[in-house]
């Protein structure tokens, strides 16, 4: 498909791309869900999916322009740009963040994801016998799943490129988080110390991992949305829904071990209330900031939902 795209327009694909990346990093949106409320999330898989060996063949053919709006190449470059930008820039504020106020981020990205619970399910017409059982399955698988204890995966440079193609399947889903899925695998906190220490090696495998898994789940992605769109977005609501365990702001750390680092850090916890929070451990809950951060997350999707109806 032809578009005729102005420099406006670029810019605000570039602005959505770096929604994209921003939602990314943190283990609470994903950027497939920011991609979506923008209006470009169909472009941008039909895109993806036209990196392919007929493109290729254009390129012999054809050559290089004509190959290039095959791919949609400058909506890409505008998007892509965006995002790695983006992610790029965050990770430091985000390391910086789950460091020193990690009850008041986790509150924020709780908001998020309520909000994109809802903005999903709205995109189900009917909430049929059907369409409640996919929600109630993508709850539950949810739900085990942020149960797990979150491993310590070995830094070793074959995982850099599993965990990228792994990660980048939930990236561009509307409803699941990459980088939660980076944090089941043990591999968010390496992923991010790769980015701030511009280890060019390790972040051009993640990076390759991810173009891999990008080329191969978009397909498949494009195939389901096309067929079974309606279940689709139930169970994605429903993954929605189950994963708000991980992101409830209070936790008793139960057990603990020692990482790669050496540093100790939580391995199985308990969502526990603030005020049972606070006996524990002697410290302010921080309720009413948890709170209004939590509706600061929901109203930041709702407004993107907003805005993207203009623009």
């Amino acid at each position: 498909m032809q578009y005729k795209d102005s420099k406006r327009d670029y810019l605000f694909m570039f602005l959505k791309g770096a929604g994209m990346g921003a939602a990314d990093v943190v283990p609470g949106v994903s950027g497939g869900t920011i991609a979506f409320i923008t209006g470009i999330y169909a472009r941008f898989l039909n895109a993806i999916k036209s990196v392919n060996l007929q493109a290729l063949g254009l390129l012999r053919r054809e050559g290089i322009k004509a190959t290039w709006q095959y791919i949609d190449g400058s909506f890409l470059v505008a998007v892509f740009s965006g995002l790695l930008i983006s992610a790029a820039s965050l990770a430091k504020v985000i390391t910086y963040l789950l460091a020193h106020h990690q009850i008041l981020v986790w509150s924020f990205f709780f908001g998020l994801i309520v909000a994109s619970f809802i903005y999903v399910a709205k995109q189900v017409s009917s909430w049929n016998g059907k369409n409640i059982a996919a929600c109630v399955i993508g709850a539950v698988v949810a739900f085990v799943i942020t149960s797990l204890s979150p491993a310590e995966a070995q830094a070793s440079h074959w995982m850099f490129f599993i965990s990228g193609a792994i990660a980048i399947c939930a990236m561009i889903l509307p409803g699941i988080s990459g980088s939660f899925i980076l944090l089941l695998l043990g591999m968010y906190g390496h992923v991010l110390s790769a980015v701030n220490q511009l280890e060019i090696t390790l972040v051009g495998l993640f990076l390759l991992g991810c173009v891999v898994g990008l080329m191969s789940f978009s397909r498949l992605l494009s195939w389901l949305l096309s067929h079974y769109q309606q279940v689709t977005f139930s169970v994605l609501a429903g993954f929605l829904l189950g994963s708000l365990n991980l992101l409830w702001p209070w936790k008793q750390v139960l057990t603990t071990y020692v990482n790669s680092s050496g540093i100790e850090k939580p391995l199985t916890q308990a969502n526990i209330l603030p005020q049972q929070y606070s006996t524990l451990y002697g410290q302010d809950p921080n309720t009413l900031a948890c709170v209004l951060l939590a509706i600061a997350g929901l109203a930041l999707i709702l407004a993107i939902e907003k805005l993207s109806e203009k623009y």
